[in-house]
């Protein structure tokens, strides 16, 4: 048994490379592939049936959404939020809702609590399969972050509404209750997450080593998803929170080996478990299909039904994405306009003449704060989601391994398990083949379009031009660290970005075990130097990043090249 485990592990492996690779020249979405592929190899046999639900929800779950989070700009989430939250808490609820009175309808002996759960089980999208489409062709950034968003948090609305509605099927459980419940989770799942961000980013932040680093990056979303889980907290949630923070606070805190280790490693973990989990899913088809109990209802009633509620679902989404639009867009207006009376009200109340400095640092936090806002309008407005992206972002609704992982978790003495699995599989197989194997063509018949690249190549230059005069201000006076001035030559050489490595290796070899004379060389001074006009020019970007002046994916592109100029001068000093 452990060989033929073995065996399809390494089939597997291979099979998830093979879908990435072929997927691309296809033109279809790995995550689609695999579930044909998987579907396949369920009935070969030897292959591995039911997969545990606790191995996906506890196993896989919290590293793809640690994965994804700490790759989510902070700034762009907190821009969408209000978008992010309305299809991730008031959609799921509706889902969840709508499709459990059906189920109580159609299935006399499955009590109201009962069919809530299952439409829980039913409501959460799976962002992997639209998010791999939309990066491929390229949509609206906004449009990305949504969806990407929409997927890491809505898995914690529909597991805690799983949660209540499995506890209510054993007592009386009132609307309060679930709303406590709710609220509960939620907050302390942030707190757990937050602290377990803070004390591991500290942590990290004191280690050199990217290895070590990396090593205690694999633990963090489970250091903060099992603490949650057991306290009666959301999991998800507390992972989410912990990723968020350390993205956002890894381009300071963190060397960029660090950084560039652990994209490499994060990337290749999100990679396999992203598109395992869909792999698994196929698999599972031939045991759903055993399990079923003909004399309850049968495969194809059960499946016509699923089908059913893929449309449902699929029409909810759209009945609710159409007043979304309306809404953000009247919010956006009314941001506008409040802007207006606070910069109006800010110019109005400013005094004459110098300020005492405890009041100028208020006037400069009021104006800091108008500019940042300022600059999440102009980005919003730009990134108008119109009615294409309505459209898109309507379709994009699909199912993953959630459901299915929540559907077995369903308690053994439910009535018709077996058939709400296999609805709940029907739901999550129909719209990803449906849903996300249309989605490119939607996309092309739209026309809906993505970035610019004149654009961002101009928005870059111009995010370069003011890291520049940041990093060249500390050449006005440039001085060593005893104070003493640098040479003027050193300097130029810094200006000029001349460096070559094999005259610092060289250096290096003629004063070998004189680390004095060593520190005092123009070679060092000089690393020294350009290290202090990237610290200036880092400074700069983090600045631009609170105030949201530039897109997150030109800052993005902009400290990737900080890092490695920075790697490139860490690497000649490591006998200094």
């Amino acid at each position: 048994m452990e060989l033929q485990l073995a065996i399809f592990l390494v089939i597997g492996l291979v099979t998830i490379v093979a879908a990435g690779v072929f997927g691309k020249k296809l033109g279809i979405a790995a995550p689609l592939l695999l579930i044909i592929i998987g579907a396949a190899l369920s009935f070969v046999p030897g292959a591995p049936d039911e997969v545990p639900a606790d191995v996906i929800l506890l196993g896989l779950l919290p590293p793809i959404l640690y994965s994804s989070a700490i790759t989510v700009p902070v700034v762009d989430f907190r821009r969408n939020f209000a978008s992010i939250g309305a299809l991730s808490v008031l959609l799921v609820i509706g889902t969840t809702f709508a499709t459990g009175l059906l189920l109580w309808t159609v299935f006399p002996a499955l009590s109201l609590p009962a069919a809530i759960a299952v439409g829980a089980v039913i409501s959460p999208t799976d962002a992997v399969a639209a998010t791999a489409v939309a990066k491929r062709f390229g949509l609206p950034p906004r449009l990305v972050t949504i969806l990407e968003g929409e997927g890491l948090v809505n898995d914690a609305t529909a597991l805690v509404l799983l949660r209540s509605a499995i506890a209510a099927t054993a007592g009386v459980v009132t609307f309060w209750d679930v709303l406590g419940d709710f609220a509960m989770a939620v907050t302390v799942a942030l707190v757990v997450g937050l602290l377990v961000g803070v004390i591991t980013v500290w942590v990290r932040s004191r280690l050199r080593d990217p290895l070590l680093d990396t090593a205690i990056s694999f633990a963090v979303p489970f250091i903060a998803f099992v603490p949650a889980q057991y306290v009666g907290a959301s999991g998800v949630i507390a992972v989410v929170a912990a990723g968020l923070y350390s993205g956002h606070h890894a381009a300071r805190r963190f060397s960029p080996q660090m950084r560039a280790t652990e994209r490499t490693n994060w990337r290749t973990i999100q990679f396999i478990l992203e598109n395992g989990v869909f792999l698994l899913m196929g698999l599972e088809l031939s045991f759903v299909l055993e399990s079923v109990q003909e004399q309850d209802l049968s495969v194809a009633q059960a499946v016509l039904l699923g089908l059913l509620i893929t449309a449902l679902v699929i029409v909810i989404r759209f009945v609710f994405v159409g007043p979304l639009l309306g809404w953000l867009r009247s919010q956006e207006r009314r941001s506008a306009r409040q802007q207006e009376r606070f910069r109006s009200m800010l110019e109005e109340r400013m005094p004459d003449g110098e300020l005492p400095a405890r009041l100028q640092r208020r006037v400069d936090g009021a104006q800091k704060r108008l500019e940042r806002r300022d600059n999440d309008l102009k980005e919003l407005q730009a990134q108008g989601l119109g009615w294409r992206g309505g459209v898109i972002l309507g379709w994009s609704g699909m199912r993953g391994v959630v459901t299915l992982a929540a559907a077995q978790s369903l308690p053994d003495t439910t009535p018709y398990r077996s058939q709400l699995v296999l609805i709940a599989f029907t739901v999550a197989i129909a719209t990803l083949l449906l849903q996300g194997g249309t989605l490119p063509w939607l996309i092309r018949l739209t026309g809906i379009q993505g970035t610019d690249a004149a654009a961002d190549r101009r928005e870059f230059a111009s995010l370069l031009d003011d890291l520049n005069e940041a990093g060249l201000a500390v050449l006005e006076s440039p001085v060593d660290e005893d104070g003493e001035d640098i040479d003027p030559e050193v300097v130029e050489r810094v200006r000029g970005d001349t460096l070559l490595g094999a005259s610092a290796a060289w250096e290096r070899v003629e004063h070998e075990g004189d680390t004095e004379t060593l520190a005092r060389s123009p070679q060092h001074r000089y690393r020294e130097l350009r290290r202090a006009v990237l610290q200036a020019e880092r400074e700069a970007l983090l600045e631009a990043r609170s105030a949201g002046s530039y897109s997150s994916r030109i800052l993005s592109r902009a400290q990737i090249m900080l890092d490695l100029e920075e790697a490139r001068l860490e690497q000649f000093d490591d006998s200094v």
